[in-house]
């Protein structure tokens, strides 16, 4: 298998877990939550940070997962008890992880190299798909939970759940968290793929994330939970293995967020367009079966 090919697997690999995180706002709380640029540096900061301590790896990956679900708790007790816009709730709180993840990591780059981590080099592909996995079966088996029933009912309809009696203020505190804890536990990850966490590594993470939700959706459906939670899982993958070719065939990297960008357009647009083109096909076969039956001149 091709280096570049072997590379974009292993990140969409690590990335699922971040988009698995967004699908739990995006789609199941109807939630456009910004917070995920500054949660996924977060994970990446306590993980490094605590390996270079002395810190075991797996544990510096449940801080993470920890930093992320404080991260979040915060961004859904502004929008639920502080009455603040969703959108705005989750861009003041990326805005304040900045500042709290360079306090974290005193600098702007730790470098854990030669370092113990749960990845070491040669063994994401024989590591990240049961953990991938595993997280996975897990989203799915907490989404038909009594709880997940009632965030699930939160995002539909939110007034019609709170009429039985629900807290859906704790219910979208409990969604946020769950999905930044994710996200912190991908960015702690990738930084131990990468030897090294970056202030700027969370910078455009939501679009990534939105891009693999997407691509997986549009390309494998979503009829159900388990179905997709696992084209979130390999919409990931296409995506970096989108990206992988693009850089192969000459594409220069400063272009990435662009293409990203059109990338996420073409798969919102898709589906529009294939609805579109059905009823066209149908109107086409109606009519043609009127002139058949005489109806239609």
């Amino acid at each position: 298998m091709p280096i570049a090919i072997t590379g974009a697997i292993e990140l969409g690999l690590l990335y699922a877990i971040m988009a698995l995180g967004v699908y739990l706002t995006f789609r199941i709380l109807d939630f456009p939550d910004l917070t995920v640029d500054g949660s996924f540096t977060t994970g990446a900061g306590i993980a490094a940070v605590l390996i270079v301590g002395g810190v075991s790896p797996a544990l510096a990956t449940l801080a993470a997962f920890g930093g992320g679900l404080a991260a979040g708790a915060v961004t859904g007790l502004l929008h639920t008890k502080g009455k603040i816009n969703a959108l705005l709730s989750g861009i003041l709180m990326m805005i304040a992880l900045y500042s709290i993840n360079l306090r974290i990591m005193g600098k702007a780059n730790i470098s854990v190299y030669n370092l113990d981590t749960l990845l070491p080099e040669g063994s994401v592909l024989l590591i990240m798909p049961f953990v991938v996995l595993a997280i996975k079966l897990a989203v799915d088996w907490f989404l038909k939970t009594d709880v997940g029933l009632a965030l699930r009912a939160t995002g539909d309809n939110a007034r019609m759940i709170r009429s039985f009696g629900v807290h859906t203020d704790n219910t979208i505190i409990l969604g946020v968290s769950l999905s930044n804890g994710l996200v912190a536990v991908s960015g702690a990850l990738i930084a131990q793929y990468q030897f090294s966490a970056d202030i700027q590594m969370g910078v455009g993470m939501i679009v990534i994330g939105l891009a693999s939700v997407i691509i997986g959706e549009v390309i494998f459906g979503a009829r159900s939970i388990v179905r997709a939670t696992i084209a979130v899982v390999l919409g990931a993958i296409v995506y970096r293995l989108v990206v992988a070719m693009a850089l192969q065939i000459g594409l220069n990297p400063t272009d990435m967020k662009l293409m990203t960008a059109l990338i996420v357009i073409i798969a919102l647009i898709a589906p529009m367009l294939r609805k579109a083109v059905s009823q066209k096909r149908a109107g086409r076969r109606r009519i043609a079966e009127l002139a058949r039956k005489g109806e239609v001149r």
